[in-house]
């Protein structure tokens, strides 16, 4: 790739199919370095109004599209996130700071996601039901209409692809609001799909570094049918709260807590690998990341020698340097966030056996939130890390001697999104997976996200689904059509 994926100057906007800056702008910062990289225009809530403008007018000829011709368009937008891969992971490692390798995965499963959705809007099937003594029924979906897409930081590519790959495919133009912490991947991803011809107002970017105001425009117009949000269940619940007068369809992606169970027959070395890579990857900022480890207790000793050998085997560093495999957090309100769990464990009776301190670099340039790998035992279910999504790189362990026992403290938790068996018998295996009260379950699988799968959670971790067949409904209304002959 010879140009560069972000421009330099601040056109983050993409409203009625014209890039542009804002009267301000805020900086995009490295969070390994603290460094600043780039600049996002700082949309307000006209910007707001006006991509809502333009979407509207959109809809009015995109729902008509052929569902061929817009999954072209998807289509070939994957193929030049393909072609443009490491421009794209590079970007994405210093902008969120994960190490290089995770965001050339991330990358690839972007494209990998539009392909999925392009297929996925040639399947939007609507049914005829049996004659009645009037006359046949008809069931048809037609797309909801605008549509809003607010994505987190964590994974922003991965996250941002996903919902407008399946809002475009489903015939509704689109809004994306990304994390202001990630504008510049973001940006980059856009522009790729909007040089596929893609209508003026189809698909529109807004970058803010003031959310609240922006989004509180949006949700006042009674245009605007359709909301998908991935983020944090204090927000997502807030804009639930926030609908007003106007009722419309919102798809929620929120936090998780999730265990992950190692029963005494697993396979404890392939698990260590697993259980390492499901809980320090993007150094542990994932909503499905492991947050519980339940250990039998007759493998206690010897799988915890297996994982603290994994951990061990670390580099904490640049995400672009070659060799990290962590990162640093994305910033000081998050480390400090970690570190006040574990302090709160370890002064009530935890160990870290590893880990367990703010990580002090060599290299002075490293001025970001890391820290260690951690792994803590002796805690119990009463401690913040045993309540509360961590959301970083710490490791609370626990033992357990009976299915029936791991299973209630396993769902013991407002929250349900993901959830981890590790064992051999098939049986135990799928008694596991029907009791576990999570949407997401990864049986001997550390990565159970896939585009074919559904992917959302149970009580406050969301509702309704994205990818697989039901991702695609979340931008669909039904109608149903009595005939009478």
């Amino acid at each position: 790739m010879t140009q560069k994926a972000v421009p330099t100057d601040c056109e983050t906007l993409l409203i009625d199919g014209t890039w542009r800056s804002a009267d301000t702008s805020f900086n995009v910062v490295d969070p390994a370095t603290l460094e600043v990289i780039g600049q996002a225009a700082d949309a307000g809530p006209n910007e707001a109004r006006q991509a809502l403008d333009a979407a509207a007018r959109a809809f009015r000829t995109w729902r008509t599209v052929a569902a061929e011709e817009r999954a072209a368009h998807l289509r070939a937008a994957a193929t030049q996130i393909r072609n443009r891969v490491d421009a794209l992971a590079d970007l994405l490692s210093r902008e969120n700071g994960k190490p290089l390798a995770e965001a050339r995965g991330e990358t690839l499963a972007s494209a990998r996601m539009l392909d999925w959705a392009a297929e996925e809007g040639r399947r939007t099937y609507g049914r005829v039901t049996p004659p009645s003594a009037n006359g046949p029924g008809f069931v048809l979906k037609s797309p909801v209409g605008p549509a809003l897409a607010i994505t987190p930081w964590n994974f922003p590519a991965s996250m941002l692809v996903r919902k407008l790959g399946l809002a475009i495919a489903a015939g509704a133009p689109i809004i994306a609001k990304p994390a202001e912490q990630t504008p510049l991947i973001a940006t980059a991803l856009v522009r790729i799909l909007q040089e596929t011809g893609l209508p003026a107002g189809v698909l529109q970017q807004i970058t803010t570094s003031r959310p609240a105001e922006v989004v509180g425009a949006l949700l006042a117009d009674k245009r605007l049918r359709k909301i998908s949000f991935t983020g944090s269940t204090e927000v997502g619940l807030g804009l639930v709260r926030s609908t007003g007068d106007h009722l419309r369809r919102i798809s929620l992606e929120m936090g998780g807590h999730s265990p992950a169970i190692v029963f005494a027959d697993a396979d404890l070395e392939a698990t260590a690998s697993g259980v390492a890579a499901g809980k320090f990857s993007n150094a542990g900022q994932s909503c499905t990341a492991i947050n519980r480890l339940y250990v039998h207790r007759d493998v206690h000793d010897e799988f915890l020698a297996l994982l603290l050998g994994k951990v061990a085997a670390l580099k904490l560093g640049h995400g672009t340097t070659p060799g990290t495999t962590m990162g640093p957090l994305i910033d000081q309100p998050g480390l400090d966030k970690v570190d006040r769990h574990v302090q709160d464990a370890l002064s009530r009776g935890a160990k870290a056996v590893t880990g367990g301190r703010r990580w002090a670099p060599d290299e002075s340039s490293l001025k970001g939130a890391f820290y260690e790998p951690t792994i803590l035992t002796g805690v119990d279910d009463t401690m913040q890390i045993s309540t509360e999504e961590t959301f970083g790189p710490v490791l609370p362990v626990y033992v357990f001697d009976t299915a029936d026992e791991v299973i209630e403290r396993a769902n013991s938790t407002d929250y349900g999104l993901a959830a981890y068996a590790y064992a051999a018998d098939f049986r135990r295996v799928w008694q596991t997976v029907e009791n576990l009260d999570f949407g997401i379950i990864g049986v001997n699988e550390p990565a159970p996200v896939r585009p074919e799968l559904p992917f959302g959670g149970m009580k406050n971790s969301g509702q309704e689904r994205e990818g697989g067949s039901e991702g695609i409904e979340a931008y669909l209304e039904t109608k149903s059509v009595a005939v009478k002959l």
